[in-house]
């Protein structure tokens, strides 16, 4: 490929991924901080909820069906995590538009580094 058709290939993924991240900013698909006490909180019976083994309180996984979970774990500590600190329930980028309980779990935790 030519320098010029390298140059043009950025620049339309860059346009593209402006272009996509203000979309999905406009549609509210991502909830931001402030917004987690409006977001409805994820009830573990559904469907994503189980796939991933959430519950909504890191004490109750079942050890048997998840033998490397560890109870210091939590979703306040995972980095797909992005509630304020300190606060009970927040959002999850697994789980858009909903909230996560901060002393939940999930089968897809991912400790914050």
């Amino acid at each position: 490929m030519s320098k010029s058709t390298d140059r043009s290939s950025r620049r339309e993924f860059i346009r593209l991924a402006a272009t996509t991240a203000a979309v999905v900013a406009a549609a509210g698909v991502l909830p931001l901080r402030g917004e987690a006490a409006e977001l409805p909180h994820l009830d573990p019976s559904e469907p994503a909820a189980q796939a991933l083994g959430y519950v909504a309180n890191t004490d109750q996984v079942s050890q048997a069906k998840y033998p490397n979970h560890k109870t210091s774990q939590n979703c306040a500590n995972c980095s797909f995590f992005i509630g304020s600190p300190g606060a009970a329930w927040g959002p999850c980028q697994l789980f858009p538009g909903k909230a996560v309980n901060a002393n939940g779990w999930c089968s897809a935790h991912a400790p914050k580094k």
